[in-house]
């Protein structure tokens, strides 16, 4: 997704992440609207913001002309896993902006302390001016109730990329109580844009025999040969399981229809009929916990699986010292992965496969991963902000084809030139694939304003027409597994976070905080008993705790945004 991008438990502290993917990924799905391909003008016009267009307008309503002048402003993500880079100069797209469109962008770097510096930002009342990070952080509501957020309703027709693309349907979903619209969503889509799922080492697999992977079993046994053989090898690396990723994509292949949300604070519950029940009590979360304790207790799985950072996860992948790799974001590194390997050896390197089942179950109707139709991340103006509007410019350029392009396949003249009648990049005979790939990895920390409606085909325009051998391994396992693999969750990912500051707000806190400590304490576990033992006592603790107070006001909202997308 582009979206990418996307993290599932990362809130467990009180006063963290704001604004909203990572991502790493792409992709969109914006539904009714049918968000069109972009207009011809665009391909005439390639910057294709707003700015140009408002020739014949009176001076007072004129939108100002992206990169006509100089102008910078401070800007953080609000992540403990990444920074905005340091310096301008390091990253493609904002050394590009830098030199061809005047902007300067002072980074602010938590370098993994986000959730004190937000408290102290906050605090202190000495905000930056942009803030980009999760979309359900409880500081979106702080912030905006506190008056330092600034609206963008005044913006949306002068700069009018994300109403041509987002249906205004979903755009309303993120307005605020006043109804007034705050968040630029970044990796809204209007298809499936995951990037989740189970990545085999190609050389590993091979020389085991390519067994059969479609079971629960199949896996076990295949986890156990890779133990017994390639003793320096991790058989399954979950990724950073704080925030569930491989955790999470094992318990859906326990139930069908099991959405990996359940275990992230957005949800904190299974559906069942209409309803949204206890996650604790849900009977596939203690088979899977059971599965994955069993992994631990017999060290088929990384067992500094909740302690290591993605950095690590990194250089595992990169070194081919994990045998199988999962988790609700994984194309990006295993295509930084794959990449390594594969320059010394050609038979090396990863692949993709169709979501591991339980034994019995309908593989076609077990979902790793999921996709809102409103992204993952988003962005925000703070009132620190000299001048707003410009900000806003900057994130419709980079939604635009022009900054779309220009993010995925570096500037203008090199892998591509001019837009098609479609409004697509015309790609040239001097495209290179090695370098988009590099380009598209080392500018996803930056991609704050994804456009998947756009930019998903775009790339297919290159691919469809390369054999599947030299796709670009992201796009190649996006297409074939990730997108196909994914639910549309948009449903159950916007109007479920109560106020920060409310009993209901105090109640989430405290249950994504049991929950976090559930999923490491029964991932732990020593026997089967024990990991039934440690979720029924959490079940407990969280109605103690108010828990179905907030499953009642979910279950509302949920059916509530069911009734506003008119799903029956």
């Amino acid at each position: 997704m582009k979206k990418v991008k996307k993290p599932l438990l990362q809130v467990v502290s009180a006063v963290l992440l704001l604004a909203t993917v990572l991502a790493g990924c792409s992709s969109s799905n914006n539904g009714n609207n049918g968000a069109a391909s972009p207009e011809s003008s665009d391909a005439a016009s390639p910057t294709a913001s707003a700015s140009a267009e408002s020739s014949n307008a009176s001076p007072e309503s004129q939108a100002w002309v992206f990169g006509s002048e100089p102008f910078e402003f401070s800007a953080f993500t609000n992540y403990s896993w990444q920074d905005f880079p340091s310096k301008m100069e390091d990253n493609p797209f904002w050394k590009y902006l830098k030199e061809n469109k005047q902007v300067t962008i002072t980074p602010i770097l938590a370098k993994g302390n986000n959730n004190q510096l937000m408290t102290t930002m906050i605090s202190g009342g000495n905000l930056p001016d942009l803030i980009y990070g999760d979309r359900f952080s409880p500081d979106v509501s702080r912030l905006y109730e506190a008056g330092k957020l600034v609206a963008f309703d005044d913006y949306l027709d002068k700069y009018p990329n994300l109403k041509k693309y987002l249906d205004s349907k979903y755009i309303d979903m993120l307005r605020m109580p006043d109804g007034k619209l705050y968040q630029f969503p970044n990796w809204y889509t209007d298809h499936s844009t995951s990037t989740a799922g189970y990545v085999v080492n190609k050389k590993i697999y091979a020389e085991l025999g390519s067994p059969k992977l479609e079971t629960m079993d199949d896996l076990y046994a295949y986890l156990v040969q890779v133990k017994n053989k390639y003793p320096d090898v991790i058989p399954f690396e979950p990724d950073r399981t704080q925030d569930a990723q491989g955790i999470g994509l094992l318990y859906t292949g326990f139930k069908e229809g099991a959405l990996y949300q359940s275990l992230g604070s957005q949800i904190m519950a299974t559906v069942t009929g209409d309803k949204l029940t206890s996650i604790f009590a849900d009977p596939a979360f203690h088979e899977s916990q059971k599965f994955v304790s069993k992994l631990y207790r017999e060290k088929l799985i990384s067992q500094d699986m909740f302690t290591q950072d993605r950095g690590q996860v990194l250089e595992k992948l990169m070194a081919g010292r994990v045998a199988v790799y999962a988790g609700s974001s994984v194309t990006t590194y295993a295509a930084q992965g794959h990449a390594e390997l594969t320059k010394t050896d050609p038979d090396a390197g990863y692949f993709m496969i169709w979501p591991i089942v339980k034994s019995g179950l309908d593989k076609n109707k077990v979902f790793t991963g999921g996709y809102d139709k409103l992204g993952w991340n988003v962005t925000v103006i703070t009132t620190a902000a000299e001048d707003p509007e410009k900000i806003f410019a900057f994130l419709d350029y980079n939604t635009s084809p022009e900054g779309m392009a220009v993010q995925f396949f570096g500037p203008e003249g090199g892998n591509w030139q001019g837009f098609d009648e479609n409004g697509y990049p015309n790609f040239t005979d001097t495209y290179n694939a090695a370098e988009v790939a590099e380009i598209q990895t080392k500018n996803d920390p930056v991609n704050i304003a994804g456009n998947s409606v756009y930019i998903d085909p775009a790339k297919n325009k290159y691919e469809d027409t390369i054999p599947p051998e030299k796709k670009n391994w992201q796009a190649r396992w996006q297409k074939e597994i990730t997108w196909p693999t994914a639910n549309d969750i948009t449903e159950f990912r916007t109007n479920l976070q109560p106020p920060a500051d409310s009993e209901l707000g105090d109640i989430r806190q405290s249950v994504l905080d049991l929950l976090t400590q559930t999923l490491s304490e029964s991932a732990t576990a020593k026997s089967d008993e024990e990991v039934d033992k440690i979720l029924d006592k959490a079940d407990a603790s969280a109605m103690q705790l108010g828990y179905q107070k907030l499953l009642d006001w979910r279950t509302e909202q949920w059916q509530a945004n069911r009734k506003t997308l008119g799903i029956e």
